[in-house]
């Protein structure tokens, strides 16, 4: 489904499809049983310029459009859930950086993150705190130019590999973030394995015990941590999640229909089967869809219309909660081959069940959206 896009926007698809055909989707599986994203991958990403694209080209980044960004990440997806985590994870420090960082922590941070010479997490859930991002218990005290960070971050995609974490914590003026590099005295991480899905993150608890940051480090003022930028990061997390989503989308369709036209069982192929063309027909009917509400999402975001917050909770409700259905079909399209580790419809339904946790919880984005409604509602009956 091309034909919405510009030409620009267009060849970009066709690039990133290739690059996720060839370079990313025959090793996912591997990655994802070993649990690890080798560093030579995250360097082919940095070295073509995916993971700085939509950073301003002023400090070295591609700057791309929305809809662009979601193309990419969308490609991501469907070939492997973990590397697509990596693409959120940077972009959404980059983004807070850009969108809050004084003139010289962006000339300091961005350019570095643009060429990937340093990876970007958000270290924001804490054991106690997920996704009520005000109810963190991280410690920040200021100690003359300095502050002083002590505490425990929980389930820190790309934490055992980061080189710099956005920690958000709570200071004596409120909910305050800052950045915190790998190498500070202080911090440790420690990978979290068995996950359901998104294995190949390199998901892990993060440690701050008396780390000491440089008060140039704290990004906006004390007190606006998680309403101004934790809020913006998060709200391009879920965009990026939502095109994530409608690749697995895509990935659970086209394994559905491969394996449905090669299968056979009483006599006949299971794609001649009514109930597995009723299973089929729904994922092709919501992966273009979740498409639809992804791409109207980023030309919403690349307007600067006031109406892209709720276009990408939409989106990326919508789009996590039908990869939830698609991977449940898809595996039971393969059967008992479904079940074990020789068909990534596998790791497809493992990856899904995490898209309706991050960034925020499917339940949450139901609260939401019914606000929305309600506001909406209040608006037509005013006018």
């Amino acid at each position: 489904m091309t034909g919405a896009l510009t030409a620009e926007q267009a060849q970009a698809l066709k690039e990133f499809r290739a690059f996720a055909d060839d370079r990313v989707a025959p090793h996912a599986d591997t990655w994802h049983h070993e649990q690890r994203t080798p560093p030579e991958v995250i360097r082919l990403l940095a070295d073509e310029g995916l993971l700085g694209l939509p950073v301003a080209r002023e400090y070295g980044g591609g700057g791309c459009d929305a809809v662009t960004l979601g193309l990419l990440a969308g490609e991501l997806g469907r070939a492997c859930s973990s590397l697509r985590s990596l693409l959120t994870v940077h972009t959404m420090v980059a983004h807070a950086i850009a969108r809050w960082g004084s003139r010289s922590q962006k000339e300091h941070w961005l350019p570095r993150l643009a060429a990937g010479r340093i990876v970007g997490a958000l270290a924001v859930s804490e054991p106690g705190a997920g996704s009520d991002a005000s109810g963190v218990t991280t410690r920040l005290e200021r100690d003359g130019d300095d502050w002083i960070v002590d505490g425990h971050k929980k389930w820190t995609t790309y934490g055992e590999s980061a080189d710099l974490f956005l920690v958000v914590g709570r200071s004596a003026e409120g909910p305050t973030a800052l950045l915190v590099e790998r190498d500070t005295p202080g911090l440790r991480t420690e990978l979290i394995e068995g996950m359901i899905g998104i294995r190949a993150s390199m998901t892990a608890n993060v440690y701050l015990e008396g780390c000491r940051v440089p008060g140039g480090n704290v990004l906006a003022r004390p007190g606006l941590g998680v309403s101004h930028v934790v809020g913006a990061a998060l709200d391009l997390g879920r965009y990026t999640v939502g095109w994530g989503s409608v690749g697995i989308l895509d990935a659970c369709l086209a394994a559905s229909t491969d394996y449905a036209s090669g299968r056979e069982q009483f006599g006949s192929l299971i794609k001649d089967h009514q109930l597995v063309r009723r299973m089929i027909s729904n994922m092709y009917t919501d992966a273009r869809a979740a498409r639809l509400l992804c791409l109207e999402a980023g030309r919403l975001r690349d307007e600067r219309d006031p109406g892209a917050l709720a276009a990408t909770s939409t989106a990326k409700y919508f789009a996590a909660t039908a990869a939830g259905r698609a991977a449940l079909d898809a595996v039971q399209i393969h059967g008992a081959n479904g079940c074990g580790p020789d068909y990534p419809v596998q790791r497809y339904l493992g990856d899904s069940r995490v898209m309706e946790v991050i960034e925020g919880s499917a339940q949450l984005h139901q609260v939401g959206l019914a606000e929305y409604a309600f506001q909406e509602r209040a608006l037509r009956s005013v006018r």
